[in-house]
């Protein structure tokens, strides 16, 4: 039964087992739910899913992994509590949006230096870190987009 609810809440309800692109759907599928449910464009809500993302990826990815073998494509919690650090904290808007899910696919697909050592964590830690750290790098590089954007007056000022 353990295993059963592991598999449910690793896989986002499922959306981890799509066929094609898993951790891209579950993304997308996360900021759909930041941009349409208000609440979650509440900081303090938004981390503290976060926080529960992380917790219950811990536990359901070490044990998804002890079945399916290192960090299996079909656990994507990881993507959901990525995408939703990378959200945080960004001004409201269609733009901040769709850098956050940019940025953060390429930092997790790419995964540049401490993204790539941060995933050797043993089980689900290591399943959870390096997405959380995408998620951090995803954040700061849409930060950065819009000041260069609001220095060329393309964007409002940050």
């Amino acid at each position: 039964m353990m295993r059963l609810v592991a598999k449910i809440l690793s896989t986002c309800f499922g959306i981890g087992l799509f066929p094609v692109a898993p951790g891209t759907v579950t993304s997308i599928v996360a900021v759909l739910c930041y941009y349409f449910i208000p609440i979650l464009q509440n900081t303090s809500v938004l981390l503290s899913l976060v926080a529960l993302c992380t917790f219950v990826g811990i536990w359901s990815g070490t044990l998804m992994e002890e079945e399916f073998g290192n960090d299996p494509s079909i656990v994507t919690i990881d993507e959901l509590a990525g995408q939703w650090l990378a959200l945080a904290f960004l001004p409201l808007g269609w733009l901040p949006a769709l850098l956050s899910l940019v940025f953060f696919r390429f930092f997790d697909i790419a995964k540049p230096g401490p993204v790539d050592a941060a995933q050797r964590f043993p089980g689900g830690w290591g399943i959870m870190a390096d997405d959380l750290l995408a998620g951090l790098f995803a954040n700061l590089s849409v930060w950065a987009a819009l000041a260069l954007l609001a220095y060329f007056h393309l964007w409002p000022s940050v």
